[in-house]
């Protein structure tokens, strides 16, 4: 029994070791990664538990001043990659889209563009769903979404492509390859607003600008001329949207 014990406590420790290296060489806080790792896996109602009544009072707050239901019927999610910011739009009983409030995105690798391959660190672009809240992420929660959708397979298929990537989630921490990182505080307003509203009522753009506000830069990278098609669909959802008002 004691070598056994001894055994388990040697796996343990290494496996805190290759966490914290893990976190060096994610750019992440060692220290958070490694106390998250002692405090092992927690249920979706335990997060709750936890993060829900502070997040639910910072939401109802900046939902009372948008003019909107709190949870919303429908949940709108706009990230912008050219403007680093994530929109919160939210919709009640009359249908009617009001903007709530802006997130900063604290971190989102690659350009503009879709994501085309895995590991080309591409934040994806379409319109996307929530298919899963993950109380366990590595980077603190986060918001799983359903890349690569039926577009992205389908266009995939007409260029011959095959590794596509996945694992796209919207997080905290503020370091990401491929997803968008939130910040801790803001993941957990996301993860409890995905929660109270249902995903099932949630729909998250990716776009590469505000097509309301502003044209592509000139300097954008090649893209698929399948891309004119998929950023004409965003223009439309959009345009469905109101404008935001102040960002924070």
């Amino acid at each position: 029994m004691q070598k056994w014990r001894r055994r388990r406590l040697f796996i343990m420790v290494l496996m805190v070791l290759l966490a914290a290296a893990l976190a060096l060489l994610r750019g992440q806080n060692t220290r958070t990664m490694v106390v998250r790792k002692f405090e092992g896996r927690r249920t979706l109602e335990q997060r709750l538990t936890q993060y829900g009544p502070a997040a639910r009072a910072r939401l109802k707050r900046d939902f009372a001043r948008a003019g909107a239901d709190y949870p919303p019927k429908k949940l709108t999610l706009v990230g912008l990659k050219q403007e680093r910011e994530l929109q919160v739009y939210a919709a009640g009983d009359d249908g009617d889209w009001r903007f709530v409030k802006s997130y900063p995105i604290l971190g989102a690798s690659g350009e503009l563009g879709p994501k085309l391959k895995y590991g080309d660190c591409q934040v994806p672009e379409g319109i996307y769903r929530v298919v899963f809240l993950n109380p366990n992420s590595s980077y603190h929660l986060s918001l799983r979404l359903n890349y690569p959708n039926a577009f992205d397979r389908a266009m995939a298929k007409r260029d011959g492509r095959t590794e596509l990537g996945g694992d796209i989630m919207i997080h905290g921490s503020d370091v990401s390859i491929g997803c968008l990182a939130m910040g801790d505080e803001a993941s957990e307003d996301l993860f409890v607003l995905g929660y109270d509203t249902r995903i099932v009522n949630m729909r998250v753009i990716l776009s590469p600008v505000d097509f309301r506000a502003r044209r592509l830069p000139r300097e954008m990278p090649d893209v698929p001329a399948w891309t004119d098609d998929l950023y004409g669909r965003m223009a439309s959802r959009l345009a469905e949207l109101p404008p935001a008002g102040d960002a924070r």
